[in-house]
Formats: C-alpha cells, sequence, structure tokens
C-alpha cells in the first residue's frame, strides 16, 4: 500500500495529530545574551517577552541540550479499534460508526493519526504513513515525520502497532435478541390483503428502513417479519419507525391507522417505556374491484383509495368518486375483479348507447350497455358478468 502523506499548517495553533496547541509569544524589544543552565553554552541571543508574558523553561537551553530531550512525535505504544463482527461497524468514543470499509487499513490509518501529537514547535511538519500488515487483526504503521525546529530541520520515525478486535455493536445486539419498540400490522377491512399489498406493504417498510440507515440512523431497523392469517406484522425498532412506516402505507394503499400502547418496562430514570402497535386497516375496496354503490347507477370499476373512492362506470363510462363524508368505504357491494373479466365477441354496434355481444358462458346474443370507453372498430372485447348483468370492461383494466 502507497504511503500517506500529509503537510501540517502550524499557523493554525493546532496540530493534525490531536496534539498540543501551538503558543505564539509576542516580541519585545530587549534582547540577552545567556548561558545553558546545564552545559554553560553561550544561548543564541532571542527576542525577550513582554512583562508578564509567560516565559518557556526550554528557551534557556542551548540548542544541543534542547534537542538532547527533544520528541517530534508523541505517539501511544498502541492502538486497538473495536470492530462490530457482525456489521462492520467501527466503536469511536462512545459511539459506533459505519465505516463501509472492506478492510480496516484506512480505519487503522486514522485511528493512528487523531492518537498522534507533533510537537508545537515544529513548523513545516510533514508526514508520511507505510501500514504492514502482521495478520488479520494486527497492521503496524511506519510513521515517519519531519519539520523545522528552532531553524533545525529534524526527523523522526515511530512504529506503532494498531490491534483490530472484534466485539458486537448496540444495534447488532438488538438485532440478536429479537429487540423491537413497534409493530406495524397490516390487516384490512371485510376481507384479507391481497398478495399484492402485503408484498408492498412490506417493500415500503424495508425502503424506509434503509433510507434512515443511509441517512446514518443506526436505530433503525426491522427486527422480523411475520405473514400471519389475515395479513402481515412488521416488527420495528422505534416507535418513530412503526409511525412513519404505517403512514407512507396507508398513503399509497389508502386505508387508516389505529395506535395502541402497551407499557412494558421502565427505564434507569423511571420513565415508563411503551411498546405501540400501529394498526394499519386497508380499504375494505381495492384497485381492479368492482362494485355495486347503493345509488341505483350501476357497477364501477374501482381505480383508486387514496383518500376516497374513485372509479369509473361501467354503464357510461363516467368517471366516479364518492363523497368526503363516505371516504374510501362508500355504501356498495363487491361484485368481483376485474380479473373475473372475460373476452368475447362483438356482434354488432347498435347505437351510441347499445352494443349487442356473446355471453361469454352461454353464447347467446345480448344488448348491454355502450360506455364511452368502448372501441367501435373492435372485434372483440373484455365483459364482466354478475348479478347486476353483463358490463364492458376497459381494456386497460386488464393490464393492471
Amino acid at each position: 500500500m502507497g504511503a500517506v502523506i500529509e503537510t501540517v499548517d502550524r499557523n493554525r495553533g493546532r496540530t493534525a495529530f490531536g496534539g498540543l496547541k501551538r503558543r505564539t509569544g509576542v516580541a519585545g524589544a530587549m534582547t540577552s545574551r545567556e548561558f545553558c543552565p546545564r552545559c554553560g553554552n553561550p544561548v543564541p541571543e532571542r527576542d525577550e517577552p513582554l512583562p508578564g508574558s509567560p516565559r518557556d523553561r526550554d528557551e534557556a537551553l542551548c540548542d544541543a541540550c534542547y534537542f538532547e530531550d527533544f520528541d517530534l512525535v508523541d505517539a501511544p505504544e498502541r492502538v486497538e479499534v473495536l470492530v462490530c463482527s457482525s456489521c462492520g461497524a467501527v466503536h469511536r468514543g462512545n459511539r459506533w460508526v459505519d465505516v463501509g470499509a472492506r478492510d480496516y487499513t484506512d480505519v487503522a490509518v486514522e485511528s493512528v493519526s487523531e492518537a498522534l501529537g507533533v510537537h508545537v514547535k515544529a513548523e513545516d511538519v510533514a508526514w508520511a504513513v507505510e501500514p504492514e500488515q502482521v495478520d488479520q487483526n494486527t497492521i503496524r504503521m511506519h510513521c515517519y515525520f519531519s519539520g523545522v525546529v528552532r531553524g533545525t530541520p529534524v526527523e523522526e520515525e515511530v512504529v506503532v502497532p494498531v490491534k483490530i478486535s472484534r466485539g458486537t455493536c448496540q444495534r447488532c445486539g438488538r438485532i440478536a435478541g429479537g429487540y423491537y419498540a413497534g409493530v406495524v400490522q397490516v390487516r384490512a377491512d371485510e376481507r384479507t390483503p391481497t398478495a399484492d399489498e402485503e408484498r408492498r406493504a412490506v417493500e415500503i417498510a424495508e425502503e424506509f428502513v434503509a433510507d434512515r440507515e443511509e441517512a446514518g440512523d443506526r436505530d433503525a431497523f426491522i427486527t422480523e417479519i411475520d405473514e400471519v392469517a389475515d395479513g402481515v406484522d412488521v416488527k420495528v425498532s422505534t416507535n418513530q419507525l412503526g409511525q412513519a412506516i404505517a403512514n407512507r402505507i396507508t398513503r399509497e394503499l389508502g386505508g387508516r391507522v389505529n395506535t395502541h400502547p402497551t407499557l412494558v418496562t421502565e427505564d434507569e430514570d423511571g420513565n415508563e417505556v411503551y411498546r405501540v402497535t400501529y394498526a394499519v386497516r386497508l380499504p375494505e375496496f381495492t384497485p381492479g374491484d368492482i362494485i355495486d354503490p347503493s345509488d341505483g347507477e350501476g357497477p364501477v370499476l374501482v381505480r383508486s383509495v387514496r383518500g376516497n373512492l374513485k372509479g369509473i362506470r361501467l354503464v357510461s363510462g363516467e368517471r366516479y368518486e364518492s363523497s368526503f363524508e363516505e371516504g374510501e368505504a362508500p355504501d356498495a357491494r363487491s361484485l368481483g375483479t376485474v380479473e373475473d373479466a372475460a373476452e368475447t365477441t362483438v356482434v354488432t354496434v347498435e347505437d351510441e348507447h347499445a352494443v349487442q355481444v356473446l355471453d361469454p358462458e352461454t353464447f347467446e346474443s345480448k344488448t348491454i350497455p355502450r360506455p364511452d370507453f368502448f372501441d367501435p372498430d373492435a372485434a372483440t372485447v373484455p365483459v364482466f358478468k354478475s348479478r347486476a348483468g353483463l358490463h364492458v370492461v376497459p381494456e386497460d383494466a386488464l393490464d393492471g
């Protein structure tokens, strides 16, 4: 692996490696001639600090004595990096951080960089590091430094072993322990959710959690997905996550959300901790259903149940929309679904209101209403037969 090289700007008052702050004195107008208190040799003349300013004791030493005890770099004997054995997150400070690394060489370089300190008197500092992979869990960092101190170029090399230790982060520990704070229960009024509804509800939950994880939320995860007889249950890590997922499901699939909190424990501060069930109730009717509203104007093909029910009249082709008070559940009986439609032959177009087709079951010729979406040039059309009669359905409804 190539060396990592970095130059430190000494005028910023702090090294790039977490070292001590640089002290900048104010030059005075007076100078003095002194002798080194250790060896007695003359010390080069230096500016005297202003009265009241602190004086560095090392300033009294000559260069030879000063450099005898001088260390350009302050380095730890070793650095330990704690890594989650399940997800690969790295423990930094008091939290776990997802790094997305295939190996931990870059993590080791960064950890060593943060642990190193460069002497505050050094200027024009540059450094390079060469990682040496000793074994799977040990990386030896060869760090090379250079700088200028008292006008003299200095160099130093330090070797810092980095130990990669394995553990389990809080998130993975909770997942392994089956922890959850909320349950999103997907059910439907007067029916069982369809396979597509259950699949889409799970997709919405997984997509939202993935977005939260991408944003750095390590508290967001799905503990378990249970397929039950009357729907699907999604256990999630936080109540905020459960509420958001339930809202997104009803926003797309329709329906409503009811919450049912249950007291499960108290935290260390004595605060009550609740586990919340978010009961999603999908509408009785779904897009593709064919219903017969109680208004007596004929069957309706349901197109949408968001907010309120919307569809198209099979008799006329006119747009249908339930009232605000009825919402997504108007007073209507279910006749079937568009999947029950069958292709049949057009015998003749009688006029702008009627068309004659063959009954797909008896093969008798029958006159039925001609809706606006009927194609007069079509040789065959899909028709839906129910207790309300025989009706043409739109071709595009079969595609959806």
